[in-house]
């Protein structure tokens, strides 16, 4: 192995050498040298354009409050590369002159370096798809060195020479070209599958005809769809035979059964609340002591937001064997029950008739559901009732709408001199002088409970 990559080092070596040394004859021609000229002053000019409209351009910028953040993230990525596109259109311009006023052959440096500044130009732009800045530059430095080969007409033996270095284990060969191919591939599928789930996501997203947890369903395939693929496809492209994952797929599948239960458990829970719609995000649920609506449904796990700003991850295990209140499931109506009582002499009809005029004036209560209230029974010192109400947005909360009805009854029985009765304890002290023996034939005074009216 070490052999061809030294043989290989020193061809590259002597072909560089060579190259140099025709280069260098060729600067000593008058119009190669002035097409250099040409060049460098065309670079000065595109920076000097720069400097001058860049300014201009950032404000005008800074006055599309309006416009989408894609298209805000175009200007940036183009107000930061004006010199590279100021240069390419200016030496294009200069080339296009040229042949027309001059022979080809006095303008061909001008349009190597200009092919070269568009190869790059549009390697920059196309990268700027991939998130992941690591990722990003390595695909970038891979891009160029490809292009600016190619464009030289030196890819055959630079393909050569990374070939050479490589490794053997069995039959299994991996090169360093191999591997300068593998990332630019997966980091171009990556970034193109980054691209569609991205765009079907705010598709579907914006559809009003999916309900949400489909929507969180299509989204997901998608994403596990074309991020497969381009794993799959960058690993083909390195020359990995797949059908040896049949092994490491049977062993993780025995690791599965024995380590990895609860995760799977709660990756096929997840999916069935994606395909079965019984719960779905903005969804108002009660499990055990957390109340809350549901923010997102992820692969593993629910996000519930309490009132007090508390977010619970809550298995999707605990949600398909728990016992969940879905307060929206089939629809937003939910009712609402709350217990009070009134003194003996006040009239019940009058009572009923302010409770449900009561409950009415508050804000969040449906009036397309009137309320309405009934006598439940006789208790030991009031007449005991129960006022129910409907309200669609359990969001706003459960404990405020219950105290803001409470507080309108109280309102409403104090202008209209409803008692609302309490527990009253009258204490007795026998004197000193009783005989103590007396306690055994009479019975000792109890408390009684009066109750006002």
């Amino acid at each position: 192995m070490g052999r061809p990559w030294s043989r290989s080092v020193s061809e590259l070596f002597q072909s560089l050498v060579l190259a140099a040394e025709t280069m260098l004859m060729s600067l000593l021609r008058p119009w190669v040298g002035y097409q250099v000229l040409i060049a460098l002053a065309l670079f000065v000019i595109a920076h000097l354009l720069r400097r001058w409209l860049g300014p201009p351009i950032r404000t005008w910028m800074g006055t599309r409050e309006g416009w989408p953040k894609w298209r805000m993230r175009v200007l940036v990525v183009i107000h930061q590369r004006l010199r590279q596109i100021f240069f390419v259109t200016l030496i294009w311009l200069v080339v296009l002159v040229m042949r027309e006023v001059t022979w080809p052959s006095r303008s061909y440096i001008l349009s190597l370096v200009g092919t070269l500044a568009l190869a790059w130009l549009l390697v920059t732009f196309a990268t700027r798809l991939i998130r992941s800045i690591l990722l990003r530059r390595l695909v970038r430095l891979g891009a160029l060195i490809y292009v600016t080969l190619y464009i030289l007409g030196i890819v055959d033996q630079a393909s050569r020479i990374l070939d050479a270095a490589a490794i053997s284990i069995g039959e299994f060969r991996l090169s360093l070209l191999m591997i300068v191919q593998g990332i630019v591939v997966i980091g171009v599928l990556l970034a193109l599958a980054r691209f569609v789930t991205t765009t079907t996501s705010a598709r579907v997203a914006r559809n009003e005809d999916i309900s949400p947890s489909m929507r969180v369903l299509i989204t997901k395939v998608v994403q596990i769809v074309f991020y497969a693929l381009a794993f799959f496809i960058g690993v083909r492209s390195l020359g990995i035979d797949l059908t040896g994952l049949a092994v490491l797929s049977g062993a993780i599948g025995v690791g599965l059964g024995f380590g990895l239960q609860k995760v799977v458990s709660n990756l096929v829970s997840g999916v069935i609340i994606l395909l079965d719609k019984s719960i779905k995000p903005g969804d108002v649920i009660s499990l055990g002591d957390t109340f809350g609506w549901i923010q997102t449904l992820g692969a593993r796990y629910a996000s519930v937001v309490t009132r007090d700003g508390r977010e619970y991850l809550i298995p999707n295990e605990d949600l398909i064997t728990g016992q969940v209140v879905n307060w929206s499931h089939s629809n937003e109506f939910v009712r609402l029950d709350i217990y009070f009582g009134t003194a003996y002499g006040d009239d019940p009809h009058v009572v009923r008739k302010l409770a449900v005029e009561a409950a009415g004036d508050v804000e969040r209560v449906l009036t397309s559901r009137p309320p309405v209230c009934h006598i439940v029974g006789f208790g030991d010192s009031s007449v005991d009732y129960i006022l129910r109400f409907w309200i669609t947005d359990p969001t706003g909360g459960l404990t405020n709408i219950r105290g803001n009805v409470y507080l309108a009854l109280w309102d409403i029985f104090k202008e209209n001199d409803i008692s609302i009765p309490f527990p009253q304890r009258e204490v007795l002290l026998l004197g000193r002088d009783q005989p103590t023996d007396t306690f055994a034939d009479t019975p000792a005074p109890s408390a009684s409970s009066k109750s006002p009216g």
